[in-house]
């Protein structure tokens, strides 16, 4: 394993699968202790029980992001270990959901309205989290925060309006709030990945063959064939690059991943 780091305790929601997985599994590797945070227990005890195996620190957690006591409730069940490890210095809000409708139906969904749901999760999730977190690495003056956003933060995608305006507002938030945070010893930053070879994309895939009759292969190639790279993002590319800005300088940036990569390392083109 990579011991790139010091000590540092991080807490990624959404760890259980796919993206978050691959972040909590490298931010370990490089040498930090993490809270795999997320609904899906059994999937966070596996991720964790993973890091632990390979000679890393990792304890599950069980957080909603849009019930804010779950954080709470998490938080003082590792008060121990907390206090071990030292506090939260980074956080990687990444839990999301991603559903689609076309815009006038996005209010009429089987489970409510859609429009809010998303913003429920994808926004006001990790805007809670930061809340949480963010002054005592303020009080402290060290602190790493990341989200991760997506290209529909970036731009329009059809029978996604949900999903695009809680990208829209993540990123405008998170643009705002580093703004405040400079020269604070605390940076906010975004990776906005193109599709990403993860569940939440085989999902899409599902919904398209249902819809269209078209094979899962051709579906995930014409899903890759829309990125800018003409591949899938991996979920490793985001958490590499995810690692990159826990441990670097940057501040209000955004890590745009258009697929494929360039001299050995994902492709990004770098937004501010």
């Amino acid at each position: 394993m990579e011991r790139a780091l010091q000590a540092e305790l991080c807490l990624v929601t959404g760890a259980g699968r796919g993206i978050g997985a691959a972040i909590a599994r490298r931010a370990a590797a490089a040498g930090a202790a993490v809270i795999v945070a997320a609904r899906s227990q059994d999937d966070c005890v596996a991720v964790a029980n993973e890091i632990v195996e390979r000679g890393g620190r990792a304890w599950p957690a069980y957080v909603d992001v849009t019930d804010p006591a779950t954080l709470d409730q998490a938080l003082a069940e590792l008060e121990g270990e907390i206090a071990r490890c030292g506090p939260i210095g980074w956080l990687v809000n990444n839990a999301g959901i991603a559903e689609t409708a076309p815009f006038l139906r996005h209010g009429r969904g089987a489970e409510g309205d859609t429009f809010e749901r998303h913003l429920r999760v994808n926004f006001h999730g990790p805007r809670r989290a930061i809340e949480r977190l963010a002054p005592a690495m303020l009080e402290r003056g060290a602190g790493r925060i990341v989200s991760v956003a997506s290209s529909a933060g970036l731009q329009g995608y059809p029978y996604a309006a949900a999903y695009v305006a809680s990208k829209h507002a993540l990123v405008g938030y998170t643009r705002c709030a580093a703004l405040e945070l400079a020269g604070k010893g605390v940076t906010m930053n975004l990776v906005a990945p193109h599709y990403v070879d993860s569940p939440m994309t085989d999902q899409t895939v599902e919904r398209i063959v249902k819809k269209t009759g078209r094979s899962a292969a051709e579906t995930r190639a014409f899903l890759a064939s829309q990125n800018p790279g003409g591949e899938l993002v991996t979920t490793e590319d985001v958490a590499e690059v995810v690692l990159e800005l826990l441990t670097g300088a940057r501040n209000g940036a955004i890590a745009e991943l258009p697929g494929g990569r360039q001299d050995g390392r994902p492709a990004v083109v770098w937004r501010s």
